[in-house]
């Protein structure tokens, strides 16, 4: 016997909520395939500076957003299935999967708040040293020119800070984008800043997309222990 009346219009809410949540896996899979395609970060992040590689934290978390990706589209495909068979078995082994993924993601957001400025700052220290090698006879037996110049190509800049970036260009043409000496004396072409633009963009986007998934797990969470719940009190009468 099916459920009636309200919990009728509940178990057809769930399914529309995982189907939403079934989508938001599909996209937040698609956003983090495309976070570890972009040109950008891949230029920068696959450089090796004589036998240091370039800080591979941020392809870490990429790594974990594909498979919390794929494992949402498995978990919201499991919670429509549940929702239209009124299965309670399934619902409660839908349950404890959004459980398992809403404190996934609640320790993954922590660690990510604490470390947010970190992958700039590895980055950053990264360059800083391709830069003095660079200007340095060192660079005579390492790559340091090339993964300098690697980095001011992908994000249009020079130099480690404002006042650096502002006369290297007028010295070392080898080193830096080719730029109209009046853009280089008014603007700001600090690599440093680009490199916290360019991830902080990255870390932003994340963000508002895991805040998005918590809310409707939330949701999800509520509406299949009711419906639950209706299923179990249906089946007694």
């Amino acid at each position: 016997m099916g459920v009636e009346g309200c919990t009728k219009c509940i178990k057809y809410l769930l399914f529309v909520f995982n189907f939403i949540f079934w989508l938001a896996g599909g996209i937040i899979l698609g956003v983090a395939l495309w976070l570890r395609h972009d040109s950008q970060t891949t230029n920068i992040l696959y450089l090796q500076l004589g036998e240091k590689q370039a800080p591979n934290t941020f392809y870490v978390g990429i790594y974990i957003l594909i498979a919390v990706g794929a494992v949402m589209m498995f978990v919201g495909f499991l919670g429509c299935y549940g929702a239209i068979q009124e299965s309670q078995c399934l619902l409660g082994t839908f349950f404890t999967c959004l459980v398992i993924l809403f404190a996934c993601e609640v320790a993954a957001g922590i660690w990510g708040f604490v470390n947010k400025d970190q992958i700039a700052k590895d980055v950053k220290q990264f360059y800083d040293q391709a830069f003095q090698q660079a200007l340095m006879a060192e660079s005579d037996t390492s790559n340091g020119k090339a993964v300098v110049k690697t980095f001011h190509e992908t994000l249009d800049c020079c130099g480690p800070d404002n006042a650096i970036a502002a006369v290297t260009p007028l010295w070392r043409d080898d080193l830096c984008p080719k730029k109209d000496f009046r853009k280089t004396v008014t603007e700001s072409f600090s690599c440093h800043k680009k490199i916290d633009e360019l991830f902080s963009g990255k870390l932003y986007l994340i963000g508002i997309a895991a805040i998005v998934v918590a809310v409707i797990m939330i949701f999800e969470m509520i509406l299949s222990m009711v419906l639950c719940c209706g299923i179990r009190n249906s089946s007694v009468y």
